[in-house]
């Protein structure tokens, strides 16, 4: 182990932004942990993380830069499983993958809509944690394929469950989010309630915690389906639900989930780890 400065109680390495949630779970900001302390504690434990993400139809046009990013900038050093789950396995871009690093296609049928796709995930998650996850790694994380890692992603966001803040509101008041406000849905959240607007794009846990909140979610999406409702952010609103109610043990600052063209480079973000590539959404989508 080579030698570390010392934690100082008295002097908080961020004192612009709140490191701890009301809930004791830390929030992750560059500047409030030590990655060499990190990874000597996951090495210890032969820790294995599984990275989801899904490339259905048009999408798979951005694996490539998605999966060489990631070989760049997440979980270097440590053992890593894509699962890629697309209806055109044969679309597959061949990336190399460094040592100890794998890559599986689970193929999946696709929708007409873009909203199903997003709500199906939950379903193949939670179906897959059970019958395969659960046997191969230790933890999964849940990401977009229209992004690109742009800096250091690791073990730091490991946790039994956690959520990333939404980028366009984690300046906002709780009336301010775009939860899903029409009590008919099983993803309502009174004006009232709420700790953070967590985003759709990256989230994650054991995977024990994640096979219970994607079966939750499903679960909630079907119920709403069989009463003609659909939730204004689909699966995103779904899982803002989940969270408020079974609090995540760690939250991952924006850092974690950036868009620049939208949203520029303010000072309090010393990294964007993980961020939007510009795309034309409709020609995509459909």
């Amino acid at each position: 182990m080579k030698a570390y400065p010392q934690p100082r109680v008295l002097k908080p390495t961020r004192k612009d932004v709140l490191v701890l949630t009301p809930w004791l779970a830390p929030i992750i900001w560059e500047g409030t942990f030590n990655i060499d302390i990190l990874n000597e504690q996951f090495r210890l434990r032969n820790t294995t993380i599984g990275l989801t993400v899904f490339a259905i139809k048009k999408y798979v046009v951005f694996l490539k830069l998605f999966l060489e990013t990631a070989e760049q900038h997440f979980m270097v050093g440590h053992k890593v499983i894509y699962y890629v789950f697309t209806d055109r396995p044969a679309d597959v871009p061949q990336v190399a993958l460094g040592a100890g690093r794998r890559l599986v296609v689970l193929t999946v049928r696709n929708y007409t809509r873009w909203q199903d796709v997003s709500m199906h995930r939950m379903e193949m998650i939670s179906r897959f944690s059970e019958q395969r996850f659960l046997h191969e790694v230790d933890y999964l994380v849940c990401a977009d394929v229209d992004m690109k890692f742009n800096d250091h992603v690791g073990v730091e966001i490991l946790s039994a469950l956690f959520g990333t803040l939404h980028p366009g509101f984690y300046g906002s008041s709780r009336e301010a989010f775009t939860y899903e406000r029409r009590p008919q849905s099983q993803a309502y959240i009174p004006l009232h309630e709420g700790d953070f607007y967590y985003m759709g794009a990256f989230f994650g846990g054991s995977v024990l915690e994640v096979h219970h909140l994607t079966k939750a979610c499903h679960e909630a999406m079907v119920k709403d389906q069989a009463n003609g409702i659909e939730a204004v952010w689909h699966d995103e609103s779904h899982l803002n639900k989940y969270l408020l109610h079974h609090k995540p043990t760690k939250v991952l600052s924006p850092e974690y989930v950036w868009d620049q063209k939208l949203l520029g480079w303010p000072s309090i973000m010393k990294k964007l780890r993980y961020v939007a590539v510009p795309k034309h959404h409709q020609a995509i989508r459909n």
